[in-house]
């Protein structure tokens, strides 16, 4: 008898729902919103953000493609607070929400799936709060790169690795302004680690990255 794995049921479950297609930029919904569907990830990424009190954009999280949200509001009906756009261009299932509750009682591998997902972007979240609270600017930059390496970098041929992010980005996520994340990266990349380009950084040698965030405080 066929049988259908963890990943291939969840694919063939996403699949019933309508497509939709966003670019760069584009607010998937706003703050103080209640969308009545779960967005699964296709292709792309998702920022979840929220703005400060100055109008400055705060990066809390980012998914990436097999990821789905907004749960928290779907599974405890605590209102939304934050926004979420299209961090690239994104392809995006919308599915109704009794449909996905309904698809994660009945499937516990996938509700255990969500839960590691869930935890790993709580070390995200807790490990940039305790740079914001005690950290120097430049041990608040290295987290941005090397997380950012970690979970959505591009291996390319050299050994080299290619992150699609600019310093208006790591503004964003790392709450200092753009003047200081340019400042910074300059002292970064005193050791020619990095090559920053308009909207991307190739990160020449990543261990020598990781080893400098072990390092700086």
């Amino acid at each position: 008898m066929d049988t259908i794995d963890a990943k291939g049921k969840t694919e063939q479950f996403f699949s019933q729902y309508p497509l939709r297609k966003y670019p760069k930029g584009q607010i998937l919904f706003h703050a103080n919103e209640n969308p009545s569907y779960i967005f699964y990830i296709v292709s792309g990424k998702v920022r979840q953000y929220d703005i400060s009190y100055r109008g400055d954009e705060l990066t809390l999280n980012i998914f990436r493609a097999g990821g789905f949200f907004p749960m928290l509001w779907a599974l405890t009906s605590i209102d939304n607070k934050y926004f979420f756009s299209a961090d690239s261009s994104v392809i995006i299932r919308v599915v109704p929400i009794p449909d996905m509750l309904a698809f994660l009682k009945s499937n516990p591998d996938e509700l255990f799936n969500l839960l590691v997902r869930v935890y790993i972007g709580i070390d995200g979240v807790l490990g940039r709060l305790v740079r914001l609270m005690s950290s120097s600017a430049q041990s608040r930059l290295l987290y941005e790169l090397v997380i950012e390496c970690r979970r959505f970098g591009d291996r390319l041929a050299d050994g080299s690795y290619e992150i699609k992010i600019n310093e208006n980005d790591l503004a964003s996520r790392s709450g200092l302004s753009r003047e200081t994340v340019s400042r910074e990266m300059q002292k970064v990349n005193r050791g020619h680690i990095l090559k920053v380009g308009r909207n991307s950084i190739i990160i020449l040698d990543a261990q020598q990255l990781e080893e400098m965030f072990q390092t700086v405080r």
